[in-house]
């Protein structure tokens, strides 16, 4: 699987991708039975409401992925605790785009406990 990323803008400040690169690592997640995998891009939605998705889900095709993952913190809101509620329009654009020979997971790893930076 040559994989690429594409991940919520509003949470790049909140985290760097660590919980996504530990679950292709560790194969859980979105990618429990996969043998192989390369990551070739991780990469912003663009912000909302996720226009540019479409432009960087090309790239990343351009640059080799044939799988393209929305990361948790688009579908399922993690680390925050909002999903996008621009996720399925997004997906269907993108999947629309660039066509059904490239798979489209809908995210990356399971909803985990909430970080402290959250908790009240």
């Amino acid at each position: 699987m040559n994989l690429g990323i594409i991940r919520c803008m509003q949470t790049e400040d909140y985290c760097p991708g660590s919980r996504d690169f530990r679950t292709i690592r560790e194969r859980k997640g979105a990618f429990m039975g996969e043998d192989d995998i390369q990551l070739v891009g991780f990469i912003n939605c663009g912000g909302c409401p996720g226009k540019k998705a479409v432009l960087r889900a090309r790239s990343l095709v351009e640059q080799g992925a044939d799988t393209i993952a929305f990361a948790s913190c688009i579908s399922k809101g993690t680390p925050i605790g909002y999903p996008c509620p621009f996720a399925k329009r997004m997906r269907e654009l993108v999947q629309k785009e660039i066509g059904d020979g490239v798979r489209i997971l809908d995210y990356t790893h399971d909803a985990g406990p909430e970080p402290e930076i959250f908790q009240k």
